[in-house]
Parts: structure tokens; C-alpha cells; sequence
């Protein structure tokens, strides 16, 4: 891309039947987090317990619903209800497995089994897919019409988001739901999860792959089923974890030849001169030179392991730093506290701050802190281990632990409080992440989920 008009759409973005709701509007369409053990009455001392105790919370929300869920992605004062994100529950069996006890094995096979359950009972394709989000519980939405079922509607169908229009079907997010669920075989042994992985990546190279100049594979459909146009670094990245994780555990061949060519499009996105990735393509032709995301600074180093490319983590820690308080125009951070770590993108740090995120948001706080993407970049350092890597690391999750301490304290899941100081926010004030949303200070389960990854050291991409 060019400028900011058009930018290349995230993994992020909605990608739905055009139902007329921007991604702004709705606060965040997809992010990151994960479960483990714990309860809500609980009152955990540590940070990592803390965040295994809200997503224990955010799975546990609906108990009339029955033993097959997913779990709610945002408190409820997002006004998302009960939407739970493919992505976000991808992380939170991710998260859980980080865990290494058997309560987080527990909830990682039953968060893995929804996820299988989703794949067997769509309701209107029989390929593999998963949607970009489903509801895990009942609720009333805005226009007074009833959402009265949970995960499993009274048919046996999988319950899609088709009140947000949140049901297309984007590469990134299979790509983690297959990750989660090799993780899930490689940790078990378990044949349905690898089966269940296996025809994630089937369905991304029946649909996703292109042999447009750039290569790679394609962003997915929208939820009419149509091809976007669109080619995402970050999900490249994704396929090369996953495709490279079915090479191993099938012994197929065929996937070592689609992780390479995952990785090399991943590869020609990278800029020697700045020392990072861009973004990916609109056309297949075209590299896209604005925004420049976060996330595909510290997943290249977490897929990739390249000593050659590491350089793009110095490129997040020096060019998407940030410092949040409440002297910063329209941060919502209350006074006396400080946050650090970094933002969404390059764009995000040139946002308006004159106007509204999207209609009835609020206006942008430029040096709003990414918690998700703070998380990420702390375990990418954490994993490169360079010379004080280690220490900006610590600073960064100190960052995140203040936050869950102190931010978002009154928010509820499913109606009921949560366990004192437990679930990271997305967003330290309001952000624009410069692709046509934003994040705010909503605690979040892919927030969380990163933050459980960094502290215990457990790279997801790792083949």
C-alpha cells in the first residue's frame, strides 16, 4: 500500500457479509488469549495466576450453556456480548498448554474439542472451516432481538457471529486454530486434533494459495464466501509454523514445499534498509510500505528464527515505542500511573487526535500501549536473548502486570465479576491501530493469553 487510504486489511479486520458494522465501531475483531486453571471466586497472588484465573472466567461464563464452549473474548463493557474470537481461543489453548498443569490440559482439549465441534457442525459448509467468531452465550442484542442460544444452538449447529457480521473465514485465524490444535496432538497424542489440524491446512491451500509475482497465500472470504483480495505478512508467518508443525507430525512431504513458499513471501516482504517486514500486498505485485505492523516484527522472529531478520524486534522497541499517562491527550489512564511498551503500528502513533476512532468512539491516544503486541514483543526478546533483551523484557511484562493489576478493574464476563486484578486490557486508553480499528482498555483473552505465553517463555511458532 501507498498511504494510509486502503491499507492492507489485518487478520484482524472483519471480514463479513457487509452487514454495514466497521471494525472501529466494534471495538477489536480478533485478537489473541488464552485459559488455564482457576476459578472466579479465586484471589490468585501472581500475575500469571491472576491471568490463568480470568480465563478460567471467561470459559466458565455461561454454565447452563453445556460442556462444549469457547471462551468470551472481551468483558462484557466492550459491547460484544458473548462473541468469542477464533483467534483469541487458538491462544487461550495455547496458553493453557504454557501452563504445563493438568487443569490447563483439561481446558486446552476442551477448548480444542469446540474447536473440532465448530469444524463438524457448521452450518452452512462441510470443508474444514472455522469462522472468524462464534457465541458462547445467550444475550439481547442492540436492535432487542433475543441471541438465545450458546456455543451449541438448539439444532447442533456451531453458533457463528452473524450479529456482528463476524462470519467470514480468514488464513490467520485457521492458521492458529491449526496450531493450537497440532500442539494439542503433538502434547497428547491425540489423533482428532491432528485430523482436525490437517484439514485447516488442507482448506488454506485449497483456497489461500496464489501464483500471483508475490506469491504466498491469500487473506481468505468473506462470509459470502468470496476470495479477498488481499496477501497478510502475518499470516504467511502463521502458515510457516503451521505448515512446518504438519510436515513433522504427518510426515507428509507436501507440507515442507507450502511452508517454504509461506516463508518466502514472508521473506520478500523485508525492507534491509529499515531492518523490518512490511505489511504484504493488495494486488500480489505491490508491497504495501504503510502501516507497518508490530506484529510482524516479533511472529517473524518467533517463526522464523533467522539471526538475519532479527532485527526487526530493535525496529518495534525503537520506532513503536510508547509511554502512556494520564498527561497524554485522551488518555484514559488514571493519574498517578505510567505504562510502556508499544503500539499497533507506525500509523497508529500519527492517529487524529482531533477526531473519533470510528462514530461514538472516543478520540485516539497516540501513545496508547498495545498490550497484546507487549506481550509478543517481550517473549520475541526473551527468545532472541541479545544483550539486554532480557532486562527490556522484564520492563515490558512489569508493564503488563501493572495494567492487570490496576486497569479495568469493575468489568464484568457473562454478567459476573471477575476474580480481583485478573485479565490484561487490550489497550492502556483508546488506539487507533491505523487499519481501520481500534483496541480500548478492555481486558481481553488474547491480551492475557500473550502475557501468559511471555512469562512462562513458551514460543507458540516454534516448529
Amino acid at each position: 500500500m501507498t498511504g494510509r487510504q486502503g491499507p492492507a486489511l489485518s487478520r484482524r479486520s472483519l471480514i463479513g457479509a457487509g452487514l454495514g458494522i466497521s471494525a472501529a465501531a466494534l471495538t477489536a475483531a480478533g485478537t489473541g488469549q488464552a485459559l488455564a486453571a482457576g476459578s472466579a471466586g479465586a484471589r490468585p497472588s501472581s500475575g500469571p495466576a491472576r491471568g490463568h484465573a480470568f480465563l478460567a472466567a471467561a470459559m466458565d461464563a455461561y454454565p447452563d450453556q453445556g460442556r462444549i464452549r469457547l471462551t468470551q473474548s472481551y468483558t462484557d463493557q466492550a459491547g460484544l456480548f458473548s462473541t468469542a474470537f477464533t483467534y483469541d481461543n487458538a491462544l487461550a489453548i495455547l496458553a493453557h498448554l504454557a501452563a504445563r498443569t493438568p487443569a490447563g490440559l483439561a481446558r486446552a482439549k476442551a477448548l480444542g474439542d469446540a474447536l473440532l465441534y465448530a469444524q463438524d457442525h457448521d452450518p452452512t459448509h462441510d470443508d474444514g472451516r472455522l469462522r472468524q467468531a462464534y457465541n458462547t452465550g445467550p444475550y439481547t442484542f442492540y436492535d432487542g432481538s433475543l441471541q438465545p442460544d450458546g456455543f451449541v444452538r438448539a439444532d447442533g449447529t456451531a453458533n457463528v457471529g452473524t450479529q456482528f457480521g463476524f462470519t467470514g473465514t480468514a488464513v490467520g485465524d485457521m492458521a492458529w486454530a491449526g496450531i493450537a490444535l497440532s500442539a494439542l496432538a503433538r502434547r497428547t497424542g491425540a489423533r482428532r486434533f491432528l485430523t482436525g489440524a490437517v484439514r485447516i491446512g488442507a482448506w488454506i491451500e485449497r483456497t489461500g494459495r496464489t501464483d500471483e509475482p508475490l506469491g504466498g497465500y491469500k487473506f481468505g472470504v468473506d462470509g459470502a464466501n468470496q476470495r479477498l483480495p488481499f496477501t497478510s505478512t502475518e499470516h504467511n508467518t502463521d502458515l510457516v509454523c503451521l505448515f512446518g508443525r504438519l510436515a513433522l507430525l504427518t510426515g507428509d512431504r507436501v507440507w515442507r514445499e507450502r511452508r517454504a513458499r509461506a516463508e518466502a513471501f514472508v521473506k520478500r516482504m523485508w525492507e534491509p534498509s529499515g531492518g523490518f517486514f512490511h505489511t504484504g500486498t493488495n494486488d500480489g505485485v505491490t508491497v504495501n510500505k504503510s502501516p507497518i505492523p508490530e506484529d510482524t516484527q516479533t511472529w517473524t522472529h518467533l517463526a522464523l528464527e533467522s539471526r538475519r531478520h532479527s532485527r526487526s524486534l530493535d525496529w518495534a522497541v525503537t520506532e513503536l515505542a510508547v509511554l502512556d499517562h494520564s498527561g497524554r491527550t485522551n488518555s484514559t489512564v488514571p493519574a498517578g500511573q505510567s505504562y510502556e511498551g508499544v503500539t499497533f503500528s507506525s500509523v497508529s502513533l500519527l492517529a487524529n487526535e482531533d477526531a473519533p476512532i470510528a462514530d461514538g468512539q472516543p478520540k485516539p491516544d497516540r501513545n496508547g500501549v498495545w498490550f497484546e503486541g507487549t506481550a509478543h514483543l517481550a517473549l520475541a526478546l526473551r527468545d532472541r536473548g541479545a544483550r539486554g533483551d532480557e532486562t527490556r523484557a522484564r520492563r515490558l511484562l512489569a508493564s503488563i502486570e501493572q495494567a492487570q493489576a490496576l486497569l479495568g478493574g469493575t468489568q464484568t464476563v457473562g454478567g459476573k465479576a471477575l476474580p480481583e486484578r485478573s485479565g490484561v486490557v487490550s489497550a492502556s486508553s483508546p488506539l487507533d491501530t491505523g487499519f481501520g480499528f481500534g483496541y480500548y482498555p478492555y481486558r481481553h483473552t488474547g491480551a492475557t493469553a500473550w502475557y501468559l505465553m511471555a512469562a512462562a517463555r513458551f514460543n507458540p511458532l516454534r516448529v
